[in-house]
């Protein structure tokens, strides 16, 4: 089982979700990836866990305050100094959503959005260092962001996660980069070029035993499908929106 004790600078080492309807996600995400739901910490304001195998995998919150839930996954990046990432973020054109926050002894969180868009967070790990489990079944498999200003983004992410990629495809047809891993072999996220279409979004693929069958329990479930499984060079991988509204993936590598 791949378990790590920490996740390398700059890579993503949580991931949360924003929902409209705590309960309904709860329950679904249980039922469709055996996850357990934890229930909402009123000391936290009603933040909860998604433990597989007991061990935390995931996150999520409700609408907070007066301002409505966005139904969204957000991947968060490991960072060793917070205060001065978000500096930098923020010279580099993002936006803070949410400031630099400590949780308890757990850790230091920020919320921001990239200049094309997209929501991502930043943790300082304290005592807790996020999921530690990767590409086992109900466990994060990839991390992958669409943007319609590539060049500007993958700019965004050197100057201020300190990203190095590789080139997968540069062509009129598509344009693809992987994020290495800081630390060891291997990639840990993908940027894709939506060619100035759209916005710009963070997309979390989940791994599972069975693509296609996870697709149909989640129809079922009340998902709407928006890719048909399909195999790929990456692995075999579906699209899917949860019944909040989430767009969410799965991945069988």
């Amino acid at each position: 089982m791949p378990i790590r004790d920490t996740a390398p600078k700059g890579s993503p080492t949580w991931v949360d979700l924003w929902t409209p309807d705590v309960k309904g996600s709860r329950a679904f995400y249980a039922d469709l990836l055996g996850w357990e739901a934890a229930e909402p910490s009123a000391e936290f304001g009603g933040y909860f866990l998604f433990l597989r195998d007991d061990i935390p995998v995931a996150g999520g919150m409700g609408p907070v305050g007066d301002e409505p839930a966005q139904a969204s996954w957000k991947p968060y990046f490991a960072t060793d100094d917070i205060t001065k990432t978000v500096e930098t973020a923020q010279a580099a054109g993002a936006t803070v959503t949410a400031p630099v926050l400590p949780i308890a002894d757990l850790g230091v969180q920020a919320v921001l959005t990239d200049p094309a868009g997209a929501r991502f967070g930043l943790w300082q790990a304290g005592t807790f260092p996020g999921f530690t489990v990767l590409n086992e079944p109900g466990a994060p498999s990839w991390f992958e962001l669409h943007t319609p200003r590539y060049d500007d983004v993958l700019e965004f992410y050197g100057s201020v996660l300190g990203w190095e990629t590789d080139v997968v495809m540069d062509g009129p047809e598509m344009r693809y980069r992987i994020v290495r891993d800081a630390d060891r072999d291997g990639h840990v996220a993908g940027v894709l070029d939506t060619s100035g279409a759209g916005t710009s979004r963070w997309h979390v693929y989940w791994e599972v035993a069975d693509v296609d069958a996870t697709a149909r329990a989640a129809t079922s479930l009340g998902a709407a499908l928006e890719r048909q499984p399909e195999d790929t060079p990456y692995g075999r991988l579906a699209s899917l929106v949860d019944p909040a509204g989430a767009p969410f993936r799965l991945r069988r590598g």
